[in-house]
C-alpha cells in the first residue's frame, strides 16, 4: 500500500491535517483549486471573537506548508478518483496522476448565493452586499456606498440561506450571528456617527467569548438589535433602501430607510465536495454536507474505508473547531495507515 496521503483542499483544515501527517513522516500531496492556500481565510479581515487579523492565521498555515513532506498542486481540480488493490488513483484537471493509500477530504464550504433570496435585492439594488463583501471593504480600509459616500444607516440581516425552508437549508450555519456582531462593532468603530441595526431571528452565540462580544456591541457601541425577519427590500425616491420587517418583541411591523444592507450569508456544501461525494460514493446528510459514520466518536470517518473528513465539509465550524477537527482527522489516517500496512 502506498504511504502517500492525498489531501483535497488547501484551506485551514487541509493544511493542518497535512502538517500533522507530514510530521508523522507521511508524504502528503495537497490538491488546491485556487492560486493560494488558505481558503476562505484569504477573504476575511478580522476573526471573531478577538478580532485577530486573519493574515496571522494564514501565515501559520504557510509555515506548515513549508514541510518537505508536503507537496501542493495549485490551480487543480480532482478529475477522477478510482481505487485498485487498496490504493487510490487520482487524476487532476492538469493531468497529474497520483497514487495514495488514504485520502483526506477537506473541501470546506461555499457561501450561500444571496441572489437566490430575491426579496433582499442582492444583485438588484446598489448597496445591498454580503458579509464577505463587507470584509473586503474592511481590508481595503473604506466603507463606501456606490456613490462614494460613507453610509450613515446600516442594516445587517441574519440567517440568509440558513434556517430557511424556501432555500432548502433548514440547518443553522452557526457562525452568522457572531459574524454579524463582529461586523457591527467594526462598522461603528470605523463610522462612529453611523447607526447600525441587526435583524435577527434569535441570537445563537454558542462559542467562547461570543456572548461577551454581543454585550459589547450593545453596551459600548450602541448597536440596535431588532428581533424579526426582513420581509422586503425596496428603494425610496431619494435612492435609500427601504426595509420592511416585523419587530416580534414589540409586536408590530416596522419600516426603516437605510443606506446599506449587509446579508449574513450561510454555509453550504462546496461544489468540489459534491463532486468528491459522487466520485467516491460518500454519504451526505439532510444538510447535504458529508455524513460521518458516527456523530459522537467517528466524525472524521466516512463510509468508504481509507477516506477521512477534515473541517467544514462535514458541518459549519469556526477556525478553532476546524483546526481541532483536522488534527483528529490526521490521527485517524495514521491509525488506518499503520493497521492497514501490517
Amino acid at each position: 500500500m502506498s504511504k502517500n496521503v492525498i489531501v483535497i483542499g488547501g484551506g485551514a483544515a487541509g493544511i493542518e491535517a497535512a502538517g500533522q501527517l507530514a510530521m508523522a513522516g507521511y508524504p502528503v500531496i495537497i490538491i488546491e483549486k485556487g492560486q493560494e492556500i488558505g481558503g476562505h481565510l484569504l477573504d476575511w479581515y478580522h476573526l471573531f471573537p478577538d478580532r485577530r487579523n486573519s493574515v496571522e492565521v494564514v501565515s501559520y498555515l504557510n509555515d506548515i506548508a513549508e514541510n518537505r513532506n508536503i507537496s501542493i498542486l495549485k490551480n487543480r481540480q480532482t478529475e477522477k478518483i478510482e481505487r485498485n488493490k487498496g490504493n487510490f488513483h487520482l487524476r487532476t484537471s492538469a493531468g497529474d496522476e497520483i497514487e495514495a493509500g488514504a485520502i483526506v477530504v477537506a473541501t470546506g464550504f461555499d457561501l450561500f448565493r444571496s441572489e437566490k433570496k430575491e426579496e433582499y435585492g442582492y444583485g438588484i439594488y446598489d448597496n445591498v452586499i454580503t458579509s464577505a463583501d463587507l470584509e473586503k471593504m474592511f481590508r481595503a480600509g473604506d466603507i463606501l456606498l456606490k456613490n462614494g459616500k460613507a453610509p450613515s444607516k446600516i442594516g445587517l440581516v441574519h440567517c440568509v440561506g440558513s434556517r430557511d425552508e424556501k432555500s432548502g437549508n433548514l440547518y443553522c450555519s452557526k457562525l452568522c450571528c457572531v459574524t454579524a456582531v463582529k461586523q457591527a462593532i467594526e462598522l461603528r468603530e470605523k463610522l462612529p456617527s453611523s447607526k447600525v441595526f441587526c435583524f435577527y431571528m434569535d441570537m445563537r452565540m454558542g462559542g467562547a467569548h461570543y456572548e461577551e462580544l454581543y454585550l459589547e456591541a450593545q453596551e459600548k457601541h450602541a448597536v440596535s438589535f431588532i428581533r424579526g425577519k426582513v420581509s422586503e427590500v425596496g428603494v425610496a425616491h431619494n435612492g435609500s433602501l427601504v426595509i420592511k420587517a416585523e419587530d416580534t418583541l414589540a409586536g408590530r411591523p416596522i419600516r426603516i430607510e437605510l443606506d446599506m444592507l449587509v446579508l449574513m450569508a450561510g454555509m453550504e456544501m462546496s461544489e468540489g465536495g459534491r463532486k468528491i461525494s459522487s466520485d467516491l460514493h460518500l454519504s451526505t446528510g439532510s444538510n447535504r454536507f458529508f455524513s460521518s459514520i458516527d456523530n459522537h466518536y467517528g466524525s472524521n470517518l466516512s463510509n468508504e474505508n481509507g477516506v477521512f473528513y477534515a473541517g467544514t465539509c462535514t458541518a459549519p465550524m469556526s477556525i478553532p473547531e476546524t483546526i481541532s477537527h483536522a488534527r483528529a482527522a490526521a490521527t485517524e489516517v495514521i491509525r488506518y495507515m499503520k493497521n492497514t500496512g501490517k
